[in-house]
């Protein structure tokens, strides 16, 4: 039923009106008319008039009423009054203990700034993931070489064998050194850039690659069915570190008196020897890689893979002491730094050990231990370890 302006009582129609003292805006109207009630009219105004005395008072003791309810819920507020308590606090203390206590606050402050700056500048630490797409990209210390489609793709035995229970039973069947693989894949429409994608894969957990061919849900399922379904690479690098299968490398701790000893193999060596893998400790580290590679250029290397024995690299434990390798070793495989290991294990009376007993040192906190894991984090070029967020805690708390 439609209702037109002329059907309502000249009473109900909108108005303005007003007068050069007090003028008023009449802004809505209510009024119903329909079926035999009566119209009712109510208007609604925005007064821009001068207000009374009377109006101003009230308005202003509602602000004061106002400003009472809010002091008086902020005193009741269940924060504490820290300007109390430590007027409380410094009440009894002597002026010059307030003034150190002063200088404390200021140089903490000062630290706490200067760590978030060096936390800016310092250059973003490289993950296991980047670094692994290094070692696929740059071959380093690669064991083992795949032919697919007439295409040679050098890579490393302990990693695809950790990553992939396909190449796990492959590999096994070739264990020399250097060993040439021929790859037949049942898999239809793998390509050669599709089979270099697939092994950045198992090295990183990302393709590495756009191709609308890994959208395709067929394609997927028949390479899980051929290849396996790995896990991912925190958890399969975490079982590699673990169980140290293929390990190529092991890791000697020695004093430079001690070096022709230990080189030649004795038992007391043999017994504090750590394994690894040439592609980790490489990847992770320039100091590893650059020695590794120089053993390659001298021929070293070449003694080692006649005879079938993993690389021994002896390091100077006044430099590098044993009972932090583990923790290295860890962080390598893993992105993580696990400071318990340094208490977990029971005392081997490794020479650190007893140069820390002389030194005085052998009951280290944890910070001390942080910032000694720091230098030699530095010392190996290992920024991961360096920048870890543990080992800044520990530093800078």
């Amino acid at each position: 039923m439609g209702a037109n302006a002329s059907n309502y009582p000249h009473s109900c129609s909108p108005r303005v009106g007003g007068n050069s003292q007090a003028q008023q805006t009449f802004i809505g109207t209510s009024s119903y008319s329909h079926q035999g009630y009566g119209c009712e009219s109510k208007l609604y105004s925005l007064d821009h008039g001068h207000e009374k005395p009377q109006d101003k008072k009230k308005k202003t003791s509602g602000l004061a009423t106002l400003k009472k309810k809010f002091i008086k819920r902020r005193k009741s507020s269940r924060s504490a009054d820290h300007a109390k308590q430590m007027r409380e606090l410094l009440s009894g203390w002597d002026v010059r203990d307030v003034n150190a206590l002063v200088e404390e606050y200021e140089g903490t402050s000062a630290l706490k700034e200067l760590y978030l700056q060096a936390n800016l500048a310092r250059p973003e630490a490289r993950t296991l993931q980047k670094d692994m797409a290094d070692l696929y990209q740059y071959k380093y210390c690669t064991d083992v070489d795949l032919i697919f489609q007439e295409t040679c793709f050098p890579v490393h035995r302990a990693i695809l064998a950790a990553r992939c229970p396909f190449f796990k039973t492959l590999l096994s069947s070739s264990p020399e050194y250097g060993a040439e693989i021929i790859m037949d894949i049942n898999t239809a429409g793998i390509d050669m850039p599709m089979f270099s994608a697939l092994l950045h894969y198992l090295y990183t957990g990302e393709f590495g690659m756009e191709d609308s061919r890994f959208q395709n849900v067929d394609i997927l399922v028949q390479l899980s069915e051929e290849f396996g379904t790995p896990n991912s690479l925190d958890v399969d690098m975490r079982a590699l570190f673990d169980y140290m299968c293929y390990y190529d490398v092991v890791l000697s701790f020695s004093s430079n008196s001690d070096l022709v000893e230990t080189f030649g193999g004795s038992q007391n060596c043999l017994d504090e020897e750590l394994r690894a893998h040439k592609a980790v400790i490489s990847s992770r580290s320039p100091f590893f890689r650059h020695l590794l590679q120089r053993r390659i250029r001298t021929g070293e290397e070449i003694t080692d893979r006649t005879l079938r024995t993993p690389t021994r690299i002896i390091l100077d434990e006044s430099i590098i002491p044993k009972k932090y390798a583990k923790v290295i070793l860890n962080c390598m495989y893993t992105d993580v730094v696990d400071l318990s290991v340094l208490h977990s294990s029971p005392s081997v009376g490794s020479l650190s050990e007893v140069q820390a007993l002389v030194a005085g040192k052998l009951n280290m906190t944890r910070a001390e231990e942080a910032m000694e894991l720091y230098h030699i984090a530095l010392f190996l070029e290992f920024n991961m370890l360096a920048q870890e967020d543990d080992t800044r805690k520990l530093l800078f708390r």
